[in-house]
């Protein structure tokens, strides 16, 4: 499938061949990096597929694992190799730590004031310890443990009422979703928030992924932005942005029906304590609305998405590998001693759950192409010259099917985790499924509580099986295109009580 921003450069070509000579000259020493064959204009553009990860790392495999793709006017570094990230981290980290600009970020960071999108300074120095220090370290992650603990008896209590109905069959993902939806949002914005209001949130999410890849010529072709407004893109982000702003309104609105302690329980969610904090002289600096709506915004669209693939990828493999469901399901029943529910306490105690989750990520990260960096500055990679200005982007989906690193790395096994130190914090570069470096993700934490305490008890209530009729081959395991790698085909399964011992 091609790719559409190549079909919607193609009605302007000739205007583009109009340009060719007032183009700047790419530096001899960018060309003589390993680079495919490329058109004028529109450089390499017209090679990129639909699901970008898997495009970039075919190409890697004819052009090298360090490549340099030329998209419009942007020199475009692909970092396909662990060996060469660890070398671009450990060397020029901070020459790498911006983000590119764009339209799509430039709107999502509330203008520069967000830590995942916002350009590398001061201010998102200052947003990354805040949310680390005031919102996602480890003891606030369990202090929320009893909200999490009341969204999975929702969520036990909705896949027993799904699979009643008609021939026991239900959607998975749908209640999935459902699941992340509502455990993110409580988190983030309190118990207030509507029905309604959590599809909105999540509808919204979704978008967010998607318009990634929407084309705006200006990223490319800065000569071209008025070609956005034209063919409609600039008026389609302003609406999806104004849906946004309507809703900070209103959380900022309900924030007050929210008190800090109801039946005893500790109830400041995360915008409640920024709220908080723009009164606090001691902060450092003043924590403005828009820092609020970046932050915040980051919570959901990062929380839901990646969280939900990661977890409906999870029972994918499950039901296309009983043997390690099985392994799975006996961990759980001796560590949960007859009881009904898996509680947070336990899930320290189950090793095989947890390297069964390292492996779905390896083969299935949930950001398979790590969102794009930024040279701040002339460095060298591997002997090159890199120029200023040179975006970055490292594959990650192509790191964890490596052989230098891991052995058989397309076969689907838990047990290569076991007596391995191997972990996905930053320290081991073909492992990477939540960044490395100043940009690693701050929420691995809390993401991973959210998906082991899912699957622990929906593994421990219930017994999983394909609808009739259906076999493991008949499961298409390629994923959606978009920035969240998540499964396309929709996860139906018969779920069936267990008989807890």
């Amino acid at each position: 499938m091609m790719n559409p921003i190549l079909l919607a450069a193609i009605p302007i070509i000739s205007y583009f061949f109009l340009l060719l000579a007032r183009m700047k000259v790419i530096p001899q020493n960018a060309v003589l990096l390993p680079s495919p064959p490329r058109l004028p204009i529109i450089g390499n553009l017209h090679q990129l597929g639909s699901i970008l990860h898997r495009s970039l790392y075919k190409l890697s495999k004819q052009h090298g694992p360090l490549m340099l793709l030329h998209l419009g006017t942007v020199r475009t570094l692909v970092v396909s190799c662990p060996k060469i990230a660890e070398e671009v981290i450990r060397n020029n980290d901070l020459v790498f730590a911006t983000r590119p600009k764009s339209k799509v970020m430039g709107a999502l960071s509330y203008n520069k004031n967000d830590i995942a999108f916002a350009q590398y300074g001061e201010s998102w120095r200052q947003m990354k310890k805040l949310a680390k220090t005031h919102l996602l370290s480890s003891q606030r992650v369990k202090s929320m443990s009893s909200d999490r603990a009341e969204e999975v008896s929702l969520l036990l209590e909705k896949v027993a009422d799904a699979a009643s109905r008609g021939n026991g069959v239900i959607c998975l993902t749908e209640i999935l979703n459902s699941y992340v939806t509502n455990v993110i949002t409580r988190a983030v914005l309190g118990s207030w928030v509507t029905k309604e209001k959590k599809k909105l949130l999540s509808k919204l999410s979704h978008e967010s992924s998607a318009l990634f890849y929407e084309v705006f010529f200006e990223d490319f072709f800065p000569n071209l932005n008025w070609l956005d407004v034209l063919r409609g893109s600039d008026r389609k982000l302003k609406n999806y942005m104004k849906n946004w702003d309507a809703l900070f309104e209103e959380i900022i609105k309900n924030h007050g029906r929210e008190s800090k302690e109801v039946n005893g329980k500790n109830n400041t969610y995360f915008i409640g304590t920024l709220l908080e904090l723009q009164n606090d002289s001691s902060l450092g600096f003043f924590l403005t609305n828009d820092h609020i709506r970046g932050l915040t915004l980051d919570m959901i669209i990062a929380g839901i998405d990646t969280t939900f693939a990661t977890l409906d990828w999870c029972m994918t493999e499950l039901v296309r590998n009983p043997e390690v469901m099985k392994k799975v399901k006996d961990e759980l029943r001796k560590v949960a001693h007859g009881e009904d529910m898996i509680i947070e306490e336990l899930l320290g105690q189950l090793s095989y759950l947890k390297v069964f989750i390292k492996e779905v990520i390896r083969l299935h990260p949930s950001s398979p192409l790590l969102l794009p960096r930024e040279s701040l500055e002339e460095c060298q990679i591997q002997g090159y010259n890199i120029p200023k200005q040179t975006r970055l982007v490292i594959n990650a989906w192509a790191f964890g099917r490596d052989k230098s690193y891991w052995e058989a790395p397309e076969q689907f096994k838990p047990e290569r985790f076991f007596d391995s130190n191997v972990d996905y914090k930053g320290k081991d570069f073909y492992f990477i499924p939540f960044g490395v470096g100043r940009r690693i993700c701050p929420g691995m934490d809390f993401s991973m509580v959210v998906i082991e305490i899912a699957l622990a008890n929906l593994l421990h209530c219930f017994d999983w099986s394909l609808p009739r009729g259906i076999t493991v081959e008949d499961m298409d395991m390629i994923e959606c295109g978009g920035v969240i790698s998540s499964r396309k085909q929709k996860l139906e399964l018969v779920p069936i009580a267990s008989k807890v011992n």
